[in-house]
């Protein structure tokens, strides 16, 4: 069989640990016998990231705004504890943080929904996308450790150099304090992006943050969201029969139990990052949710949504039989692979893509899957396949 040829390279960016593994594999299995597979790679794990000082992370965001397209295998934020276990300079910062810095745009994460896998939440009968800012907040955080009594404060030096001061805390003892910022370029793409995306698949779009308890910072995102929604969008989304919808966190969490899916939800960026575990958990795995950067110039970063499987990868290290499940790593690829198609014109690629996604799809309701998923499905007898050999189960079906 002739392989399917591209044209312009994908940005590969390699990562850590039990995900590497799969990576490594679902390359092997699932693309290079099908596709001459053309990527810039660039090495984002950890002990690379350190070598390079972290520039390997810098120089491949920038090289997703030279192509257009990356896809990104999972990869380590360093505790303090990585450093110790790696040998670290330094506590380096999470490099979907940097990436996302770069990029700027909007992550939108949807559960992969398969038969066999049902929701937790029994009212829920479609998908939960959640659509995550990418820029700012705790992963562009700068952090200080309080030693003991003293005054801390908010300092802001205009260009003229006139300041406004805050008091944040008067310290009896030692504590400790973080400054978070965003910029409100990055929070009117996130409205529109938002906006866009709810157009194109026609959903409604909730946004929740705290605007009661933070009135200038959360109150900010609320504000730009509205402005932006009465000016631009008011009459698109009537038109289209959607709602935009605002509420407060905690009460968009309890409507989200409540409720059946199919619509967007709008988060700040760690309010995302959770959120998204929780739906994506709820929704049968971890390993079973998409995940896309989207920045207002058009740039794509597909991942998975997920970490690197420490825990099986130390099995792995051990010589131990895992049984991971790979299935939003082979999404990111799929999903790659297919917005490369649509830029480029390839539609034999772009159509590669969807028949890899229905493999994987079919493997599982054939009733062959990871352990987490035999786990939680209502097939019976499921079969229960290692690491290699699910990958493997989806190649034969490809081929």
């Amino acid at each position: 069989m002739e392989k399917i040829k591209m044209t312009t390279p994908l940005v590969e960016m390699d990562g850590d640990e039990m995900t590497r593994i799969l990576w490594k594999m679902i390359k092997e299995e699932l693309l290079l016998p099908f596709i001459d597979l053309k990527t810039e790679y660039y090495d984002l794990g950890l002990e690379n990231r350190d070598a390079t000082n972290d520039q390997v992370t810098v120089d491949s965001a920038l090289a997703t705004k030279k192509y257009g397209v990356a896809v990104k295998c999972a990869t380590i934020t360093p505790n303090a504890a990585r450093v110790t276990e790696y040998n670290l300079k330094e506590m380096w910062k999470s490099p979907n943080g940097t990436i996302r810095a770069i990029l700027d745009g909007t992550v939108f994460r949807s559960p992969i929904v398969v038969k066999g896998i049902e929701p937790c939440v029994k009212n829920w009968k479609k998908p939960i996308t959640i659509a995550r800012h990418a820029y700012g907040d705790v992963y562009k955080g700068v952090e200080m450790k309080i030693p003991g009594a003293g005054k801390a404060e908010l300092v802001y030096t205009a260009a003229d150099g006139s300041q406004c001061r805050e008091v944040i805390h008067e310290f009896d003892g030692p504590g400790i304090i973080q400054g978070m910022h965003n910029v409100s370029a990055s929070i009117e793409s996130f409205a529109r992006s938002c906006f866009n995306y709810a157009l194109d698949v026609k959903q409604d779009l909730w946004f929740a943050t705290k605007d009661t308890i933070s009135k200038k910072y959360d109150h900010t995102f609320k504000d730009i969201f509205q402005e932006i929604f009465d000016k631009e969008y008011s009459d698109r989304f009537r038109e289209a029969g959607i709602t935009y919808f605002y509420t407060l966190i905690d009460d968009a969490v309890a409507r989200v139990m409540k409720s059946e899916g199919g619509y967007i939800w709008a988060c700040k960026n760690y309010d995302g990052d959770v959120m998204s575990d929780m739906i994506s958990s709820a929704f049968g795995s971890l390993a079973m949710m998409t995940s896309v950067l989207v920045s207002p110039e058009g740039y794509y970063e597909y991942e998975a949504a997920h970490g690197t499987v420490q825990r099986h990868y130390y099995k792995h290290l051990a010589g131990e039989e895992t049984s991971t499940n790979s299935v939003a790593t082979i999404f990111a690829w799929s999903g790659a692979l297919r917005k490369r198609g649509e830029l480029d014109g390839n539609a034999e690629l772009s159509a590669f893509a969807d028949r890899l996604e229905k493999a994987t799809l079919d493997t599982i309701e054939s009733g062959s899957m990871t352990k987490d998923l035999a786990l939680i499905t209502t097939l019976e007898n499921p079969t229960v396949l290692n690491s290699q050999d699910f990958i493997k189960a989806i190649a034969a079906r490809l081929a």
